[in-house]
């Protein structure tokens, strides 16, 4: 069996910040910054306070069964929202999108090594 892999996003907004806890992730701000994102197994978090209340969450997981990509993003909720309540941050509008990477498309460059490899 092959394993695939799973790239998972879970966006929301913060809720009913305090002016601490605002101050506390600007403060951290960079570390969150969007140039810093990626998918990662313990996730990734990314948001610009500054400019509106969103958040990212990136993670990666493996599976082997195309179903494995459900767990997986129901784990990925859990991570995040574990992160966000561990810390008394409140959140809102909690969305997921999950992504099998071997059931993605090949792109122009992929396309064009696939076939040089091919011939």
């Amino acid at each position: 069996m092959t394993t695939r892999t799973f790239r998972i996003t879970v966006r929301g907004a913060f809720d009913g910040l305090t002016e601490a806890q605002r101050a506390a992730l600007l403060a951290d701000a960079a570390e969150h910054d969007v140039l810093r994102a990626a998918f990662t197994p313990e996730g990734t978090l990314t948001y610009d306070i500054a400019a509106r209340p969103a958040f990212v969450f990136r993670f990666s997981a493996t599976g082997e069964k195309e179903e494995d990509i459900l767990e997986a993003t129901e784990r990925a909720e859990e991570a995040a929202t574990s992160w966000l309540t561990g810390r008394g941050y409140g959140y809102k509008q909690l969305r997921s999108t999950a992504e099998d990477l071997s059931q993605a498309p090949l792109g122009k460059r992929q396309r064009r090594a696939a076939r040089a490899s091919g011939s």
